[in-house]
């Protein structure tokens, strides 16, 4: 359990990181991102002890993500891409990623294999959940634009 707050709170650091690297200022955006990206890495943790593989966990953690980061960035008026970008650096696969390119060098194309199918499986398990997310967010905007001007239009 501890070693699981920590991984949360150095991925929170380093999405601040990031957004403070990226230029992000004021503590809204700044609030969001780091509760986005502590929420994002306990689902992952949570999906992968639940006994699903990396790239479930990975889905379902940028799903979270991307929902958050388009519900935050309507409610404190700010891009969304802002928020999104910073909030998935802890989702990067960076170790997998590590290891897939050491295994390449080694020249074990066995777990070369293996390891590139996993960290490409995780990156358009990121993809997937970003996409989603933001497919959903548009369509409620849609329905919610064409229906708020019939809700309020005066009856005859």
């Amino acid at each position: 359990m501890q070693a699981e707050i920590i991984q949360t709170a150095m991925g929170v650091v380093g999405s601040l990181g990031f957004a403070l690297l990226f230029g992000i200022r004021g503590t809204k955006p700044l609030g969001c991102i780091a509760l986005g990206s502590g929420i994002g890495w306990v689902v992952y943790l949570v999906s992968v002890a639940g006994g699903h593989g990396k790239a479930f966990g990975m889905l379902a953690s940028s799903l979270v993500i991307a929902i958050c980061s388009e519900v935050t960035a309507r409610l404190i008026k700010t891009p969304v891409i802002l928020l999104l970008v910073p909030m998935l650096i802890p989702e990067i696969p960076g170790g997998d990623l590590y290891y897939t390119m050491y295994s390449l060098i080694e020249g074990d194309s066995a777990k070369f294999a293996s390891l590139l199918q996993l960290v490409l499986a995780e990156a358009g398990a990121i993809a997937l959940g970003i996409i989603l997310a933001s497919y959903a967010a548009g369509l409620i905007n849609n329905i919610y634009r064409h229906v708020r001007p019939c809700a309020h239009s005066p009856h005859k």
